[in-house]
């Protein structure tokens, strides 16, 4: 059994995230390290949805996680955690596009800078055809206004719970229920529209 400051488990199991705070607010190394490992997808994801430009990302990414360094002793425990990381993600996204003078444009992203939309092993085949799917999907939230493609990026793809992006909005429940839906909807007709055999 791993000792009180180890944060990965004998046997290459994952660590837990409770351990990997606790870590990470001890000054471990390995634990912050951990901590990069298993959320760098998903600040970048957040990160090139609001920036569209793939070094800006990668800037903006690092930036996040600096600021999610010097907070982490706010963070009262692991549930808290993702909902408190998407927050300071955006905002620090939002921060800098006003320091560009610039608003989120619903331009078609190039499939091939497009971050990974899920961590899965699939086979070669089920690879190829979630390539496509991939792709397609992110050219269709290209399109999308800025509300509704941020609703399905915290809600499809960061898979936060509706009551969790009302907090993190600052919008009534019902309200983001409405608006997942009415995204949702967009979304599928702009799919349509750039292939129309999808899901036939």
């Amino acid at each position: 059994m791993a000792g009180a400051g180890r944060v990965v488990a004998d046997g290459g199991s994952v660590p837990d995230l409770d351990a990997i705070l606790a870590g990470c607010k001890r000054g471990d190394d390995l634990a912050w390290e951990a901590l990069v490992r298993r959320y760098q997808g998903r600040v970048y994801s957040v990160a090139f949805h609001f920036l569209r430009d793939r070094e800006e990302a990668r800037d903006a990414a690092q930036e996040i996680f600096i600021k999610i360094y010097r907070g982490l002793g706010s963070v009262a425990g692991s549930d808290r955690f993702l909902p408190w990381m998407l927050r300071l993600a955006r905002n620090c996204c939002i921060d800098r596009l006003r320091r560009h003078r610039a608003r989120t444009q619903a331009t078609e992203v190039p499939e091939e800078e497009a971050p990974p939309m899920v961590a899965a092993e699939p086979t070669p085949e089920e690879a190829s055809l979630a390539g496509a799917r991939q792709g397609l999907l992110y050219r269709a939230l290209g399109r999308l206004g800025e509300k509704n493609r941020e609703m399905i990026l915290l809600h499809e793809i960061q898979e936060l719970k509706l009551e969790e992006i009302a907090e993190l909005l600052a919008l009534p429940l019902g309200t983001v229920k409405s608006r997942s839906h009415r995204a949702r909807l967009e979304l599928a007709a702009a799919v349509r529209a750039l292939d129309p055999s999808y899901g036939a």
